[in-house]
């Protein structure tokens, strides 16, 4: 079994002579670099020049420094860029400026994995992956809360490695509920592979495929909205707070019995194949070369999925119902 760390376990008198830079202030950057202000931590920002972000951190009371000076004045870097951008950003203007007693963090293994970034060998490499986006790490953060974090050392030159990555955590937040040791590898591969073929390509795609099948067989887009998108947060967040068993539970025996009878009809045989085929891309590698190649060439297929998905009827169904009947708060 894996092993998770508390607040319990944490040096917390480790942070105190520490400076930390979060390079970049977007989705994640904003979170942390908040939640180590509020911690108590001595934290800077590191953005590019001309960063529409700039204004955001200042106002909240935050220094914020070009990414070289950043890196220079602090003692832990932690990197919160795109994946495509970090191989470029670090080569010019992070390695240059670093030395040995520094230690580079990562939230996602993706770049140092398949050697886009290559740390010199000098410095400690820890990773600290919250397992959720960076608006509810904050939100459960400023609640009291947390939400769990993933943590590997790549390498461990001082020593300390392991304690200041759980350091980090602790500071935003994410050892109060709990940090799971892993490594850089299984975070990665794990982590693509439920994007890919569950939370984001698997689950949208059986949302649509259900909206369709409904609206083919005459059924009004509304309903079909309601039944296949909208209810499935409803279900999901059961499972998230109680488990699957108790979803099964809460839910009538009617819905019950349906679940026991389509479930091999919907994800059978084929589809578990292709599961085996997306892990072994990313495995392989393929995904990520795939992925860097996309964007050295302008992002062309992505942005053409982009406007194809916005343009599906099921977005335009959920446009229209929220004109009519707006169930979601408008921010």
């Amino acid at each position: 079994m894996a092993t998770i760390y508390y607040e319990s376990d944490v040096d917390k008198e480790i942070l105190k002579q520490k400076t930390i830079a979060v390079i970049g202030f977007g989705n994640q950057g904003h979170a942390h670099g908040m939640n180590l202000k509020d911690s108590g931590c001595d934290v800077i920002i590191g953005l590019r020049e001309g960063s529409p972000r700039r204004k955001v951190a200042l106002d909240y009371g935050l220094h914020v420094f070009a990414i070289d000076e950043a890196v220079k004045r602090a003692d832990m870097i932690m990197l919160l860029i795109p994946d495509e951008l970090q191989g470029d950003v670090f080569e010019r203007e992070i390695a240059p400026n670093l030395a040995k007693g520094k230690i580079v963090l990562f939230a996602h293994g993706f770049t140092v994995l398949y050697r886009l970034v290559v740390p010199p060998p000098f410095v400690d490499v820890a990773m600290v992956a919250p397992k959720g986006q960076g608006h509810m790490l904050r939100r459960e953060f400023s609640a009291g809360r947390g939400i769990p974090a993933v943590l590997a050392v790549e390498q461990d030159v001082s020593g300390e490695a392991g304690s200041l990555a759980l350091a980090y955590a602790y500071g935003i937040g994410c050892a109060r509920v709990g940090v799971i040791e892993s490594t850089f590898r299984e975070e990665t591969e794990a982590d693509l592979f439920s994007e890919q073929a569950i939370i984001c390509g698997g689950v949208t795609q059986l949302m649509k495929a259900g909206f369709e099948t409904l609206v083919e067989a005459g059924y009004a887009p509304e309903m079909a909205y309601f039944e296949c998108v909208n209810e499935m947060k409803l279900i999901v967040d059961l499972v998230y707070e109680k488990g699957m068993a108790f979803m099964r539970e809460a839910i009538s025996n009617t819905a019950e019995y349906g679940d026991y009878l389509s479930q091999g009809k919907v994800i059978g045989p084929q589809s578990r194949d292709n599961m085996r085929e997306i892990l072994d891309n990313i495995r392989s590698g393929r995904f990520a070369r795939s992925f860097m190649q996309e964007n050295l060439d302008g992002k062309p297929f992505m942005t053409e999925m982009r406007i194809r998905e916005s343009e599906h009827p099921l977005e335009s169904t959920f446009r229209d119902l929220m004109a009519r009947m707006p169930w979601l708060p408008k921010e």
